[in-house]
């Protein structure tokens, strides 16, 4: 798909461009030293764009000091400000970072003050330079188009149309727009419908790709390759990051592979295919298990999502750590790896789903370890929705069509959360693991 070209700093997104690879800090952005070591590290790891949330003003001035630093060690990875809430703040940080993260269901309540506020930063953004991503999430659609059009792909749409209209009208074309979810299947089809849209408008702005909130591990991994690939295949996308409950570090081989992949750089190393009917049998001979796992989602996500296949049978080899030869032929890990699969396509679940943000520098517990710890303790509520968050930001509104919730308040606190309603506030982080759980039992 043809867009239009954006650029942040150094680097240039849509065109002709490659796919670009980015990720987010989890330091909390005012501990400048912090932030400098992991944006270093990760610029190390192939961080082509590195984002730090932006939370206050004062926030701003630590961004600036940041970019400071990095600067003068010779690092010119643009950094994007990542801005919920505060308008002001998106104005303030718009003159000291490349690029700038706004979410339009909550950049400002008022949607007349919205309008003013985002002709105020646009003309910031045109004096320095600096690219704008309109970032809408699912869970953070605001109540007006919600009414409009429900809590639907379509309301995504619509969402963000009105916003990059706004940037049609102030004469401003450095934007990059993402729509993500933490269902695979709405993310899709909500960057399908815009791709549409633009298309049809003829200004067709660069998107940003990713699958929010994805969790950890192997089912995160799959996860995003599912709904990303599934893009990517179409043409859609030319900047991605693969959101996990992890050091952000592990992000970047996973949003490589899918940039190389289709940037056609990299082939499958699927040997053959048989289908009979809409059941594929797949054989590979992959040189490793992250490769097979990433090679398996990128080629039947996409099928199984649309609903082109019912059912997938994975044979073939691997070569483990070791270097040794491994049979997937009927073996666990073949039915795990196409378990997982299929629930992260949403055609069949085998346990609970969860819906688990990566971390930034909001997040104010352990939430990598926190969440290792639900997950241990639930497996066994297949089917159940849950959702670990780091903070309010996306936190209730991300996992709205979750079960159950455990959203991080900050001071030590926890609310837990019962599908849309806070049922339990102000719990001790140390018992809200015991709660969540004593309430799932006594429902």
């Amino acid at each position: 798909m043809e867009t239009l070209t954006v650029k942040a700093g150094n680097v240039t997104i849509g065109g002709d461009s490659p796919i670009v690879v980015q990720t987010m800090c989890n330091t909390h952005t005012s501990d400048v030293a912090a932030s400098v070591a992991q944006c270093v590290r990760l610029h190390q790891a192939g961080a082509e764009l590195i984002r730090l949330t932006v939370p206050s003003l004062a926030q701003v001035e630590s961004l600036r000091q940041i970019k400071e630093q990095l600067r003068a060690q010779g690092i010119d990875t643009p950094l994007v400000a990542d801005v919920h809430f505060s308008s002001e703040i998106a104005i303030a940080v718009a003159e000291v970072v490349e690029k700038v993260r706004i979410n339009p269901g909550n950049f400002h309540k008022d949607h007349e003050k919205a309008r003013e506020q985002f002709a105020r930063l646009v003309e910031v953004c045109k004096a320095n330079g600096t690219a704008i991503r309109i970032g809408l999430n699912h869970g953070s659609l605001g109540e007006r188009i919600t009414g409009l059009y429900g809590n639907t792909p379509l309301a995504m749409k619509e969402a963000v149309m009105e916003w990059l209209n706004m940037c049609v009208e102030n004469d401003f074309y450095n934007v990059v727009v993402s729509l993500k979810a933490s269902n695979t299947f709405v993310m899709v089809e909500a960057y399908r419908l815009l791709a549409n849209e633009m298309q049809n408008t003829g200004v067709v702005f660069p998107l940003h790709l990713g699958v929010t909130e994805a969790g950890n591990g192997d089912g995160g991994r799959i996860k995003s390759a599912v709904g990303i690939s599934a893009l990517l295949s179409e043409g859609i996308g030319n900047t991605i990051r693969v959101s996990l409950t992890e050091d952000p570090a592990n992000e970047l081989p996973v949003a490589q592979y899918l940039s190389d992949k289709y940037g056609r750089r990299l082939h499958s190393t699927m040997s053959s295919l048989t289908l009979e009917g809409k059941k594929a049998i797949a054989t590979y001979c992959a040189p490793s298990k992250e490769r097979l796992l990433l090679d398996f989602s990128c080629d039947f996500g996409k099928r199984l999502l649309d609903k082109e296949l019912d059912e997938v049978v994975l044979k073939g080899t691997y070569l483990d750590e070791n270097g040794v030869e491994t049979v997937l032929d009927d073996s666990q890990y073949a039915e795990y790896l196409t378990d997982e699969l299929m629930q992260a396509a949403r055609r069949r679940f085998y346990r609970p789903e969860y819906i688990a943000c990566p971390g930034c520098g909001r997040t104010m517990y352990n939430l990598e370890g926190t969440f290792e710890e639900v997950k241990r303790r639930t497996s066994h509520l297949k089917g159940m929705v849950i959702g670990v968050m780091g903070c309010i930001v996306n936190g209730p509104g991300e996992m709205a069509d979750a079960d159950w919730g455990y959203v991080g308040e900050g001071n030590g606190k926890v609310s837990i959360y019962k599908g849309k309603e806070p049922v339990l506030r102000h719990v001790p982080e140390t018992e809200a693991i015991d709660r969540l759980l004593e309430l799932i039992e006594n429902q």
